[in-house]
């Protein structure tokens, strides 16, 4: 049996038995959420459905690793750049930095979901933009010696590659933050297709930011108990 969670308005889920015991334990599931499957009439508080008191001691199960995968606090925090520290790094950078940036977030997403291919994409990427600077750098040395340079039909496809291979990047490494902080570690992330496809990583690190400031409030809320 499968149940959905609600807290505040926001949907997650669905979980079995087991990962809602397993989220409970972590923080990342409250007791005083609300949960409702498709056999229940109502919604219910969780601890209805665990059959333990928010109140009361610790519950009396122990927490069950996924197979493959690690416990969820074991799971790395995502980096935590404030993004507009980015965007000005970027700025000075002539982007440079955002690139470099683009890989270590890319990194590590690839650490808490293996199966991500988002790194992957972002290293092709970073080749090929290297690649096509080449061309464009030829280009320039051409002009400032009053040469004639003529964009080949190479340049032209990788300068396409790069553009198309970018995209995909972005949103595999979008899939793989949407998959882990709905599945894994269940904090309800959504991500606007539009600002992935204008803002790519700053847009992401902003998200992160928030992120980080949630599982802050987790663990706080953990050590009070």
């Amino acid at each position: 049996m499968q149940y959905q969670v609600s807290r505040n308005g926001q949907m997650y889920g669905p979980y079995t038995l087991e990962d809602l015991q397993r989220y409970v334990a972590s923080g990342h599931v409250l007791y005083t959420d609300l949960a409702k499957s498709e056999d229940m009439a109502e919604w219910l508080p969780v601890s209805r459905i665990l059959g333990t008191s928010p109140l009361g001691a610790a519950p009396a199960y122990a927490p069950q690793p996924v197979y493959g995968q690690p416990a969820t606090g074991a799971y790395p925090d995502p980096p935590n750049l404030n993004w507009a520290l980015e965007l000005l790094l970027g700025f000075l950078t002539c982007v440079l930095f955002v690139i470099a940036w683009n890989l270590v977030l890319a990194s590590w997403a690839k650490r808490v979901q293996p199966a991500s291919n988002a790194l992957m994409y972002y290293i092709i990427a970073t080749v090929l933009m290297v690649l096509n600077f080449g061309g464009s750098y030829g280009g320039l040395l051409a002009a400032m010696h009053h040469q004639p340079h003529h964009q080949s039909i190479l340049g032209g496809f990788i300068a396409i590659a790069t553009w198309v291979i970018r995209l995909i990047a972005r949103f595999t490494l979008r899939d793989t933050l949407e998959q882990h902080y709905n599945g894994p570690e269940p904090l309800g992330l959504r991500l606007s297709a539009v600002m992935t496809f204008f803002f790519g990583g700053i847009y992401f690190q902003y998200k992160l930011n928030r992120i980080n400031e949630i599982k802050e409030t987790l663990r706080y809320r953990n050590a009070v108990r």
